[in-house]
């Protein structure tokens, strides 16, 4: 039975910070004490010196592009660069080919996952304009989530049938997860700029095809539906201002119906950053003005959005570079998002206390993952250490995922994770991954 002692940690957790000690034993946290001694010899002993303790991070929105689309990431390179960054467990996106449409192709995907992940995993179902008998089928137990396409995306899921998309909210038996951007809008949008650019609009048109009209009136749909069936909805990626007056702020996590989340391209990206990114940072939804950046920020803080996540979304550096038209939309963002929240604490933005909170805890409580997202007895051993003074500056040589690009290139983080611990394996140290083993776990929900 393997036993893991860190000491002498500043814990983050549960909007506190104090100094101890955490005991793991066979992958479980048993003990947390201001002092703790190694009962037996063969404890394995870790001095955090006074660095920073938080619970593992928890993505809800990764695409690791396995099966299918493996030129770009896969699960095992994927979760390899999640653990650098901090995420020891991810909730991945059903777009990839063939699609997690049916129970049978998303087992397929878990069994990869068992095989080659670094990190915890679940995986999204994926819904369509036909398959409503297949999601009826969903264990809630052991699937995430239910994944809509609300406005066309990478795999082109889109459900747009609206018969269909009511009785999908009052028949899923888990939560539903959408990506919400009116297709009509950025049809019509897009035609527009092709007349008048060709193939090759300029990328600051972005925002304006991808306008914030698409998100607010897709987003404001998907709620009406959700208040009128009473289905449990979370609107990933939002990216305006205006659809934060959708969300309650006052009501306790545990308590919403409605739920949203916020990446961190939203909070550290702004359309002034085309200029020099380019395509790079195309994502859908796109990243828009600074008002909404700085709307998107406070609504994080004051709640109205509920979760961080990356929407780590890779693509080749060839096929970014394409013509607007053909440049896919996304980009990695695992390896860097948790060292760019770190920046955005040193720089007075958010508090670790709420870094925490909303990228460890909130998504556990959103998802209802069992035993996991926080440092307490009796919960999995997911933990990772940082070093909040310790520059680095993000070069191709340190970039874990497939496509060997990160949009972060050449920024220099103050802070930077020195171990990832998962199910109180030790899978990340210092720029070095651990040999591989089977350590990681499939997700259990408490539902």
């Amino acid at each position: 039975m393997k036993k893991v002692l860190i000491k002498n940690a500043k814990i983050v957790n549960e909007n506190k910070i104090t100094e101890g000690d955490v005991f793991i034993e066979n992958g479980i946290i048993v003990e947390i004490a201001e002092s703790i001694s190694a009962k037996s010899p063969d404890v394995i002993i870790y001095d955090a010196e006074g660095t920073y303790l938080i619970p593992g991070l928890i993505d809800d929105q990764v695409h690791f592009r396995e099966p299918g689309l493996t030129h770009k990431e896969n699960i095992e390179t994927g979760s390899k660069a999640a653990v650098a960054g901090g995420i020891t467990t991810f909730i991945e996106m059903p777009n990839t080919l063939p699609q997690a449409t049916t129970e049978e192709l998303l087992e397929d995907k878990f069994r990869i996952a068992e095989e080659t992940s670094y990190a915890n995993y679940s995986f999204m179902f994926g819904g369509t304009n036909d398959n409503l008998a297949e999601i009826e089928k969903i264990d809630p137990k052991k699937v995430a989530a239910l994944k809509l396409f609300l406005g066309s995306s990478t795999g082109n899921m889109l459900v747009d049938n609206e018969k269909v998309l009511e009785q999908i909210f009052k028949k899923s038996p888990v939560l539903i997860a959408v990506h919400c951007e009116d297709e009509q809008t950025i049809q019509k949008n897009l035609e527009e700029a092709k007349a008048k650019f060709g193939d090759d609009i300029p990328i600051e048109m972005h925002p304006k095809i991808r306008s914030e009209e698409a998100c607010y009136k897709s987003s404001s749909k998907a709620v009406a539906l959700a208040k009128k069936t009473g289905a449990r909805l979370h609107i990933f990626h939002v990216s305006t201002a205006k659809e934060l007056s959708l969300f309650n702020s006052k009501k306790q996590l545990k308590d919403k119906k409605i739920t949203a989340e916020v990446c961190i391209h939203h909070l550290w990206f702004n359309d002034q950053d085309y200029a020099t990114k380019g395509t790079l940072i195309k994502w859908n939804p796109a990243v828009k003005t600074k008002k909404d950046q700085e709307a998107l920020l406070q609504g994080l803080l004051d709640n109205h959005l509920d979760v961080l996540a990356t929407d780590h979304a890779p693509h080749t550096k060839e096929e970014k570079k394409n013509v607007y038209t053909k440049a896919p939309s996304g980009g990695p963002l695992v390896q860097h998002a948790l060292p760019a929240l770190l920046q955005m604490h040193h720089q007075g933005k958010i508090s670790l206390e709420k870094i925490v909170e909303k990228a460890c805890h909130n998504p556990a409580i959103l998802f209802q993952i069992e035993k996991r997202g926080f440092i307490r007895e009796g919960y999995k051993a997911d933990l990772v250490l940082l070093d909040l003074n310790s520059p680095w500056a993000v070069q191709p040589d340190n970039i874990y995922s497939k496509c060997q690009w990160s949009p972060f290139e050449g920024t220099t983080f103050k802070s930077r994770i020195t171990h990832t611990f998962v199910n109180g394996n030790l899978v990340y140290k210092n720029f070095k991954h651990q040999p591989f083993t089977k350590v990681a776990e499939r997700l259990t929900f408490d539902r």
